[in-house]
Order: C-alpha cells, then structure tokens, then sequence
C-alpha cells in the first residue's frame, strides 16, 4: 500500500522504520516543524523527520493542517492510506482523504484511557495491564473503530519511561499488522463501548505534586507514572525536590510527610504506610540516588 504517515516523538519511530521496511511504500511523511530543543536550544528537526530524511523521504512541517497548499498535496500523493502515531488532532478535511480511511495507533486498550497521557495514567492508577489500540480516525478523539488490540503487562519494576519504550517497540508490530490487515480487506471493525470509556488527561503541573496524606501506594504510582519526565515532586522549606524512584515499606511507621534520614536512606510517612525514597533530584541539581543525596544535602 501507498501510505502517509504522520507522527512527531520519539514514541513513533519505531513504527516508521517498521513500515519502511515492510512491503509497504511510504510516500510522505508528516511531522511538526523545527524547534528549539534541549539545554541548548539548538533548532533540530523532530525524530520522525530525522528517519524521513535519512530514508530519503519527502517530509513536509505544516503549521496549518487545513492550509490549502497542505491539502492538495495529501490529494496528490494520491495514498491508500494515511497512518498516524502522536501526532496532532486531525481535522476531517485531512483524515477523510485516502480512499482506505486514517488509522491511528493509541496506548492503551480503548476506550479505556482516551486522550493525551494514556501510558502515564494506567501506571499512576496502579493498573497491571494497559495495552495497544490501531483504529481508524473519526470526527471525535480517540473513538473510532477498532481495527486490533494487543495487552501489555505492566510489571512491578515499570516506570513511564521503561513501559513507554516497550510499547513503542511493540505498537510498531501492531501497526505494521493492521495495515497488512486493511490491505487484505478481511477484517472486522469494532465499535467502542461508551459505557467503558476512561479519559487519560494531559498531565498538570499540579497533579505532579506530591500530597503526603494520600496513600504511599498511590504516591509510589505517582512516581512511577511520572518518572522520568515531567518527575513528581514536593516542596520543603521553598525547595523543590523531584522524586523519580521509590519503594513502598512497612516500617519505620511515621506520620504524614514526617521524614528520617539514616546514613544512607531516606524515608516518609504518607497517609497510610511510608514510602523510601530510592532517587531523587533537588532542585536546580542533577539525579541522584538517597545514599549520594545524604552525601551532601538533608531534608531536615
């Protein structure tokens, strides 16, 4: 199949060198345009256009998805199929072009966790298993068709960034089978249940901030869910402190937000139970673990 594809993060790479690879031709790629990044802020391209280039494929950087010169390029193209994985919202004049319809790849097994943070949300709730979504795009957000599904387990150890780089590798093979699926033309289509959808809202600042009389479980899947980026975090004496790794414990028994500090560890009491702090990042200073942290710096 003729296919465009759309996609700007790093989450989407993986499923664009699957496709370039495959059988399938891709003839355009669409992506945000250059901007400043990292500490630097030196102006690079986005790491999808990065792929494109090195592939030698057309890539092209709208800012207007419904500037007509944008739209009569897509028509030209004259592709079978557009595919998309985190990219922008799509306006219908763009998703209704290809004659096969515009499939989106999305985290998380729908209508469970639509929306902007699906990977994040499912760790933050404390869930087991999230999984992988391949549908076709409608006028709404995250509720078209389905077209596959595929579980993930979530283990114990996982964090946003390890279940975020297994699920772009593994939502890379699931795309690369829904397409093979559509261009075979056997396959079913399965309308979502409203009576089960979830949202999964852009993450806030606020949310980010650690509150001590909740459970040190549900902090623990806070942190999980937020780490390594954007980081939860607490404030103590006008000081931010990100916290990227903890455990939960049994002892020693402290009250909420009360900390103790042994040579090496550091430890404190929430709501109900008391959560270790494994790594943290003061504010203004690198990550470190609690045993480098003691080294030279106190919570109390």
């Amino acid at each position: 199949m003729n296919l465009v594809f759309m996609g700007t993060p790093d989450f989407a790479v993986p499923s664009l060198e699957r496709l370039i690879d495959s059988r399938h031709n891709v003839k355009l790629v669409v992506t945000a345009p250059d901007k400043e990044r990292g500490r630097g802020r030196k102006v690079t391209p986005t790491p999808i256009k990065e792929v494109a280039l090195s592939n030698n494929i057309e890539v092209v950087t709208p800012s207007d998805l419904t500037d007509d010169s944008f739209l009569n390029l897509l028509k030209e193209i004259n592709a079978d199929l557009f595919v998309v994985v985190a990219f922008r919202i799509l306006p219908a004049k763009v998703f209704t072009i290809p004659a096969a319809g515009t499939i989106n790849l999305h985290g998380s097994l729908l209508p469970k966790y639509r929306g902007a943070a699906p990977i994040q949300w499912a760790l933050i709730n404390g869930d087991t298993e999230t999984g992988l979504t391949t549908f076709f795009i409608d006028e709404k957000v995250d509720t078209g068709n389905i077209i596959m599904q595929q579980k993930v387990r979530i283990e114990e150890n996982d964090d946003y960034g390890s279940l975020y780089n297994k699920m772009k590798i593994e939502g890379a093979e699931l795309l690369l089978k829904t397409v093979d699926l559509i261009e075979s033309g056997n396959y079913t289509l399965q309308k979502q249940d409203p009576e089960h959808v979830t949202m999964a809202p852009k993450i806030t600042k606020e949310l980010c901030r650690i509150d001590w009389n909740l459970p040190a479980k549900k902090i623990h899947n806070l942190i999980r869910g937020l780490s390594p980026q954007p980081g939860a975090f607490f404030v103590l004496n006008d000081k931010a402190y990100k916290v990227y790794k903890s455990a939960v414990v049994k002892e020693p028994i402290l009250k909420p937000a009360e900390i103790l500090q042994t040579k090496n560890e550091i430890f404190i009491g929430t709501g109900e139970g008391t959560l270790q702090i494994i790594r943290i990042k003061p504010e203004g200073r690198k990550t470190m673990t609690s045993e480098e942290f003691l080294r030279g710096y106190s919570l109390i």
